[in-house]
């Protein structure tokens, strides 16, 4: 496929709305016959990131999404699955209602996200994030979720 694909040198062929409300879908193609997609994204204010060396950076959520992919992206079976854990975080971040949040808070907004969706990338993400040393660090973190599985 072409790379220099120009967005107004095309049509929209059809349009639909994430299953999350999220984004916009746009299938389009170019007087060539090309076809490709594109999403629309809410822009959302800037929100700050204090990160755990005190230093701050602009949040970028396509950074949240590299993170997410390469952590745990293959527990999941389509990048679709993957924006809406990443589209979650996002959102629960936002409704913080503040400017800044830490990178504690994205990282534990990721596991809340993970746990409802994915267990098995909640306990790989857990592990790294939480830096387990030892399997009772993992016993312990799959008990806990097992008995939120069984509350519910």
């Amino acid at each position: 496929m072409p790379r220099n694909i120009k967005i107004g040198d095309s049509k929209v062929l059809e349009s639909r709305e994430t299953p999350d409300g999220t984004m916009i879908r746009r299938r389009r193609i170019t007087s060539d016959g090309t076809r490709f997609t594109t999403y629309e994204r809410i822009e959302l204010p800037e929100l700050t990131v204090l990160k755990r060396s005190g230093n701050k950076e602009v949040f970028d959520r396509d950074k949240l999404l590299t993170a997410v992919r390469r952590s745990v992206g293959k527990f999941f079976n389509s990048e679709m699955e993957v924006e809406q854990v990443v589209n979650s975080v996002t959102n629960r971040l936002y409704d913080l209602g503040t400017a800044e949040v830490t990178s504690r808070q994205v990282g534990e907004a990721i596991l809340d996200v993970l746990a409802e969706v994915n267990e098995v990338a909640y306990v790989r993400f857990a592990s790294v994030f939480r830096e387990f040393k030892s399997l009772d660090e993992f016993e312990k973190i799959i008990r806990e979720q097992r008995e939120k599985k069984e509350k519910k």
